[in-house]
C-alpha cells in the first residue's frame, strides 16, 4: 500500500511538472558598449567639401553638424544636417544623399530605431546603390534596426541584399543576431568554425554555470521550496516551504477535524501555491540563466566586436 503510494506521488509530481512546464528557450538582452573614440576614428565615407561648398549656406551648416556629431552631441548634429538638407539646392543629389545618411547614422549611434527606418523609408537613401560609398554601412545599420524593432521580413530583406553583395559581412551579421537571439543551436554549429573560438568557449563556459530548468521544477514538485534552493534562493525557499507546510497542516487538520469544507478550501489555496512554485522555480531558472548569458555573452561581443555597429567601416 506504501510503495503504491509512493509511486503515486512520483507520478503526481512528474505530472505536475510537465503540465506547468517553462520552456528552455531564454529571451536575453544583449547590448552592444561603443566608446565614443571608436566612432570618432572612422574615417567619412564621403569627399570633404569643396572651397566653394564651404561658403554656401548649406554647406556652413554642414560643417557645423559634423563638429556636433564629432563630438557626440548627436541631437545637435540631426538638426544641423537637417537646416543643411533644407537650405541645399535641388540639383544636389550626391549631397543629399549623404546629409540624410549622415542623418540616418546618428539616429544609429543614439540607438533611436525606429527613427533610422522613418529616415530611411521617407529618404533619397531608398534609391541608393553599390556605387554609394556607404552602401554597406547603410545595409548593416538598416539590417540591425530592423532586427532590433523585431521586423523578421525587412530584417531578412537586407540580409539577402548583404549576402548577394558582401558575403564574408553577411556570415558576421547572422552570428551576431543568433548570439543576441541566443540560438543555441545555431551557436553550436558555429562554434565549430575555428574562426569562432572566442562563441566555442563562450558556450562551454555557459554550459557550466547555467541551471536547469527541468530539474529546478522537479525538486520543487518532489519538496517545495528545493527548486529555488537549487537556484541559490535561499530565503525564498524557506518562505515556499513553510508557506507550503502551513496550508498542508491546516488541510490535514480540518480534514481530521471533519470539517470538510474547510478542507477543500485550504487544499484549494494549497493546491495554488504548490503548481505556482513548481512554474515559479522554472521562471527564476529561465531568469537566472539569461542573465548568466547576458553576463557572459556582452562582453565577448564587445571584446571580439561581433556587434552590428562595429562591422561599419565608416563615421561622421
Amino acid at each position: 500500500m506504501m510503495t503504491k503510494r509512493c509511486f503515486s506521488l512520483l507520478a503526481f509530481a512528474l505530472l505536475s511538472t510537465s503540465c506547468y512546464r517553462v520552456p528552455d528557450q531564454i529571451e536575453p538582452k544583449v547590448d552592444s558598449y561603443v566608446q565614443d573614440r571608436y566612432l570618432t576614428s572612422l574615417p567619412s565615407p564621403f569627399p570633404p567639401l569643396t572651397s566653394e561648398e564651404k561658403i554656401q549656406d548649406w554647406g556652413k551648416e554642414y560643417q557645423i553638424a559634423l563638429l556636433f556629431a564629432r563630438e557626440m552631441d548627436l541631437y545637435q548634429a540631426i538638426t544641423a544636417f537637417k537646416r543643411a538638407s533644407f537650405l541645399l539646392p535641388s540639383e544636389h543629389k550626391q549631397r543629399k544623399e549623404e546629409i540624410d545618411y549622415e542623418i540616418l547614422l546618428c539616429y544609429y549611434v543614439g540607438k533611436k530605431y525606429s527613427e533610422v527606418i522613418y529616415t530611411y523609408e521617407h529618404s533619397s537613401l531608398r534609391f541608393a546603390g553599390t556605387q554609394f560609398s556607404a552602401c554597406e554601412d547603410l545595409l548593416i545599420i538598416l539590417y540591425d534596426c530592423y532586427t532590433q524593432e523585431q521586423d523578421t521580413e525587412n530584417a531578412n530583406r537586407f540580409l539577402q541584399y548583404i549576402q548577394t553583395y558582401y558575403p564574408e559581412t553577411a556570415k558576421k551579421l547572422q552570428v551576431a543576431t543568433d548570439l543576441r537571439k541566443a540560438d543555441l543551436a545555431s551557436l553550436k554549429t558555429i562554434a565549430q568554425d575555428p574562426e569562432y573560438l572566442a562563441v566555442k568557449n563562450f558556450l562551454e563556459t555557459y554550459d557550466r554555470t547555467k541551471k536547469s530548468i527541468a530539474k529546478a521544477q522537479t525538486l520543487n514538485a518532489f519538496l517545495p521550496g528545493a527548486g529555488y534552493l537549487y537556484l541559490g534562493q535561499k530565503q525564498t525557499a524557506i518562505t515556499a516551504a513553510l508557506i507550503n507546510g502551513l496550508f498542508i497542516g491546516a488541510s490535514y487538520y480540518f480534514f481530521q477535524a471533519g470539517n470538510i469544507p474547510a478542507g477543500v478550501i485550504f487544499t484549494t489555496f494549497e493546491a495554488g501555491w504548490y503548481f505556482g512554485g513548481i512554474y515559479g522555480a522554472g521562471e527564476e531558472a529561465k531568469f537566472y540563466n539569461e542573465r548568466i548569458y547576458e553576463a557572459l555573452v556582452t562582453p565577448m561581443m564587445n571584446h571580439s566586436k561581433m556587434f552590428p555597429v562595429f562591422m561599419i567601416s565608416h563615421a561622421f
